[in-house]
Formats: structure tokens, C-alpha cells, sequence
């Protein structure tokens, strides 16, 4: 049977687990829970052991996490609705240390009156970081939900402004 490898990431934000899927990050997630979702989904098993793509995902992440790596290169499996792979997509062009607004972000889909559906696409990411819906805000800047806590959101945009801070 497919099998979905898991290994548990210490962030300094919060505990991220990690799926490596037929050679692909398939899952960076605060919410263990959704796990089992995606292994149905997939028709896979899960295993609490590492891969090779999640031990990279973990080798990227430190390196991101120190402010050593701005983008990641790990092949993604980005599984959901066409909508949701819209949205998904959409993510991998805000760059790093800026942020956009659902409306922005909706209108950038060409959906600009589905700002709702955009929000609920983001909070459903199963790759947080590696798919950045953390640099997606209100419309007035305010940070709203992350699965990860509104806390873990403001720690990494504040982790990327800090970069640009220090490298000018």
C-alpha cells in the first residue's frame, strides 16, 4: 500500500509534521489531525518514519528558520479541490518577507468576489511555510486565523522582516 512518512518537526513556533508522499512533501502541518484526511484522499497508509523528503523538509525549514533560506526547492503534492490549488499556487508568488490581503489574493485567482473561499482554501494548506498562506492578511493588515495560531503567523512574518532588516 502507498505510504504517507511522517516525522515531527520542533519549530520555534510550534511542532510541524511533516508527510512525505511518493517522493513529495505532501503534508507540513500544525494540525496532526488532518493527516488522516489526506491518507484516505490519497488511497496511502501513514508511517510514523522519515523519508528522504521529509528529512529535507526538515533540513530546509532549520535553514529557514535561522535565516538562511528565503525559498524552498522540495517537490510539493498539492492535493485539493481545483479551487483550492488555485489559491495554493497562488501563494508561491507572494515573495518572501511581504504580505497580501484574501481580497488581493482572490482578485489575483481572477475569483475577486470569492474573498471568503480564499480565506477558508488558505486555512484548509496542508503546507504551511513550504505553501506561505502565513503572508496572507486582512484587508487592513490585521493578521487573522492560522491553523498554526495567529501567534506562529506573526513569528514568521516577523522572522522574514527580520531578514530583510538584517541584509538590507
Amino acid at each position: 500500500m502507498p505510504t504517507i512518512f511522517t516525522e515531527l518537526y520542533h519549530a520555534p513556533c510550534g511542532d510541524l509534521i511533516l508527510g512525505g508522499f511518493d517522493g513529495r512533501l505532501c503534508f507540513c502541518d500544525w494540525r496532526p489531525d488532518r493527516l488522516p484526511v489526506l491518507a484516505r484522499r490519497l488511497g496511502a497508509a501513514v508511517s510514523a518514519a522519515p523519508c528522504v523528503v521529509t528529512q529535507e523538509a526538515a533540513k530546509q525549514l532549520q535553514e529557514y528558520f535561522v535565516g538562511n533560506r528565503t525559498d524552498f526547492t522540495l517537490p510539493l503534492l498539492i492535493e485539493g479541490t481545483a479551487f483550492q490549488k488555485a489559491v495554493w499556487h497562488a501563494l508561491l508568488a507572494i515573495p518572501y518577507g511581504e504580505t497580501i490581503s484574501y481580497a488581493c489574493l482572490a482578485r489575483r485567482i481572477g475569483s475577486a468576489n470569492a474573498v471568503r473561499a480564499v480565506g477558508t482554501a488558505c486555512g484548509a494548506n496542508r503546507l504551511s511555510i513550504f505553501l506561505p498562506c502565513h503572508r496572507v492578511v486582512g484587508q487592513s493588515g490585521k493578521l487573522t486565523g492560522y491553523a498554526g495560531g495567529v501567534a506562529a503567523k506573526r513569528f514568521l512574518l516577523d522572522l522574514e522582516k527580520a531578514y530583510f532588516q538584517r541584509n538590507g
